[in-house]
């Protein structure tokens, strides 16, 4: 039987095994590859440190002054970020849990992802109206059509 996740260690290698898979996926790998440009050696330890605080219980994400709903919402504006995206990202992450965890903690991280991307979902729904609001606070009032 497979054993739970334990250690900062197991966190980390189910990182690089998920974004090996999913930065391959056909579906939403573009996204990770070609409109954030991730860099993996960059991000590794930052998104380690994000699942180390939840899983763990270690105050490690924190200091990275990050609000990763910000992010996300940058990123919807350059390309669309769909609920079929944000499903499956998570069924390559459940997936990768599956492969290599189980136990409790395991679980828990598959239900915190889950939270994760709903609530990912819920903010860039409304990303869309903040761009609007924004473009129409710039505008060049010659522009508009009355």
């Amino acid at each position: 039987m497979t054993r739970d996740i334990e250690t900062r260690e197991d966190i980390d290698a189910l990182m690089r095994a998920f974004y090996a898979k999913a930065l391959a996926d056909e579906e939403i790998g573009y996204i990770f590859t070609d409109v954030a440009r991730l860099d993996l050696d960059a991000h590794l330890p930052i998104i380690g440190d994000f699942w180390e605080s939840l899983l763990l219980g270690r105050d490690t994400y924190r200091r990275h002054g990050r609000n990763p709903l910000q992010i996300h919402g940058q990123l919807n504006l350059r390309t669309p970020l769909e609920n079929r995206h944000f499903g499956r990202w998570l069924e390559i992450f459940e997936a990768t849990v599956d492969e290599m965890f189980a136990g409790p903690r395991a679980d828990f991280a598959k239900t915190r992802a889950a939270s994760v991307a709903n609530r990912m979902k819920n903010f860039i729904r409304r990303v869309p109206d903040l761009e609007l609001t924004r473009r129409e606070t710039f505008a060049d009032p010659a522009d508009r059509r009355e």
